[in-house]
């Protein structure tokens, strides 16, 4: 009498040793659940490194590809995303020694708080297109300012703020001490709150501007009705 097979667990209830074994053992299901649950992160690691778009993708595939051949030597006491991080960290290090190239700007689907914390916007409010513009505005000058962090300062903000990992995760990541983590995420912070500030400003002297189509439009309104 033929037993049936038995049921194979989803990947997304497997522990991360388990996961890392059955991509060891070939199961494309669980490769492809590794590389989607990881991409942004490991995506947006690249890019803070990087700063460019096509680049960054380069390098998070050539690091998919070196963490999938060699997952047999990950080990369960650590967490997988901060193994497969300080692999792409690694590899876009190693890009950007080699290259030099210079960086773009890449959107991140988050915003900065008034603590300096990204955060994803709340899509209560279905946006005009006057907002949509004013949000996009917004976006590109605190993507232009995390752009302009020094190097060490942007990776470590990236990591903490925009992926939300701890100080430990990060340390493990970029193999730092945890203390220089928490002090380059603070100077981050600081420097990225004066950078804000100044173009806040900039932007408010040029709030409700009035000269051009408005203020003809109003005047020719009023002269015909006189």
């Amino acid at each position: 009498m033929n037993r049936p097979a038995p049921v194979q667990v989803p990947p997304s209830q497997l522990s991360d040793p388990e996961l890392a074994e059955r991509v060891a053992a070939g199961d494309r299901d669980a490769i492809r659940f590794l590389v989607k649950r990881h991409n942004q992160t490991l995506f947006r690691t690249a890019r803070a490194i990087l700063r460019e778009d096509g680049e960054a993708e380069d390098a998070v595939q050539e690091a998919y590809v070196k963490a999938i051949r060699g997952i047999g030597g990950f080990r369960s006491d650590a967490k997988l995303s901060t193994w497969l991080t300080r692999i792409v960290v690694n590899e876009a290090l190693g890009r950007l020694r080699s290259r030099k190239r210079a960086a773009e700007v890449i959107p991140l689907a988050a915003d900065i708080d008034a603590e300096g914390e990204m955060r994803e916007a709340p899509d209560a409010v279905t946006p005009t297109p006057e907002m949509a513009a004013m949000r996009a505005e917004a976006r590109r000058i605190m993507e232009d300012r995390i752009d302009a962090l020094p190097d060490s300062f942007r990776t470590v903000f990236v990591l903490r703020a925009v992926e939300e990992m701890s100080v430990e995760e990060t340390a493990a990541a970029l193999n730092i001490p945890e203390a220089t983590v928490r002090t380059r995420f603070f100077r981050a912070r600081s420097q990225l709150r004066e950078s804000l500030s100044r173009s806040l400003d900039m932007a408010l002297s040029d709030a409700f501007h009035f000269a051009g189509d408005r203020c003809d439009r109003i005047t020719e309104a009023v002269m015909a009705r006189l």
